[in-house]
């Protein structure tokens, strides 16, 4: 005789909807330059370095120097992302999924945001005119050949240095988590020899001691691929780059009568973003590995 009691075994469920691992917060956005505008392009002003001449002689005619003006433009492209949930699919689950699906793109818009900077970050940057300027060769540090390293950590902070930006200004570097397993390997970054006892227990979310040789590390699954094996990964100050916002991140959940009142769940936004100090970035292409 056939064993059919596990035909009315019981099964459980959760009574909330788990969301799968991933980003769910823009990791960037407090780090630029922000703008909430109503406009088909935004213009982020530019003025050029002066330099002052030596007055030789009394009475001396008053110096007219053109400054260099310049300007660069941001295009906002709108972004979004919709789901379908039928009212019958509704009444048939524990759970009701239409607020889980809302808050689920509220997670991939926020890393859109992320994209939108990461891709602005190293383009051709749209200037005033009409014309482009591409990222300036003399701001890339490394060839994609060797993982990241102290004396390349250096040596961005030397690209920001020769271009005079004030030491105290905030930076942050921006990494993956293979250069992270990296940096946590460096003695320069973990011996008490080299940073206080104090720092090394207060590390940050990455596991990099604050604000280590003047960043603030951000570790990010988003940055650019440029070829297989190779990462680049980006130092830049607030001024860097300019997000300009038309219309933040918004959601909406609706009955649509047309497809037999079924839940649409939509999300959007408006937002572009351009490079407007070169100075203020600097290109790290590493290799992805330790």
């Amino acid at each position: 005789m056939a064993i059919t009691i596990d035909n009315v075994f019981i099964q459980t469920f959760e009574r909330s909807v788990r969301q799968l691992a991933q980003q769910q917060n823009t990791k960037l956005r407090g780090f630029v330059m922000e703008r909430a505008v109503n406009s088909e392009k935004h213009n982020w002003e530019r003025l050029g370095k002066g330099a002052a001449t030596q007055k030789t002689t009394a009475r001396q005619a008053t110096p007219a120097q053109d400054s260099a003006w310049s300007r660069r433009t941001s295009m906002p492209t709108t972004w979004n992302i919709g789901d379908t949930v039928e009212p019958d699919d509704i009444v048939q689950m524990l759970i009701d999924p239409k607020s889980s699906v809302a808050e689920s793109h509220g997670f991939a818009m926020r890393r859109a945001m992320d994209d939108i900077i990461i891709a602005a970050a190293t383009a051709n940057a749209l200037n005033g005119d009409g014309t482009t300027t591409a990222f300036p060769a003399g701001q890339v540090v490394g060839d994609g050949t060797a993982p990241i390293s102290f004396d390349m950590v250096t040596a961005v902070q030397e690209k920001f240095m020769e271009n005079d930006i004030d030491p105290d200004v905030p930076k942050c570097f921006v990494v993956g988590p293979t250069q992270v397993r990296k940096l946590m390997q460096l003695t320069e970054a973990t011996s008490a020899d080299y940073v206080r006892t104090q720092a090394l227990q207060q590390l940050s979310s990455t596991g990099i001691v604050p604000n280590w040789m003047g960043f603030t590390w951000i570790c990010s699954n988003r940055l650019l691929v440029p070829s297989a094996g190779q990462l680049s990964c980006l130092a830049f100050t607030k001024r860097a780059i300019g997000l300009q916002t038309n219309k933040d991140i918004w959601a909406r959940v609706a009955e649509d009568p047309s497809i037999s009142f079924a839940w649409r769940i939509y999300s959007a936004m408006t937002a572009g973003a351009v490079r407007v100090e070169d100075e203020q970035i600097v290109h790290a292409k590493v290799a992805d590995t330790v």
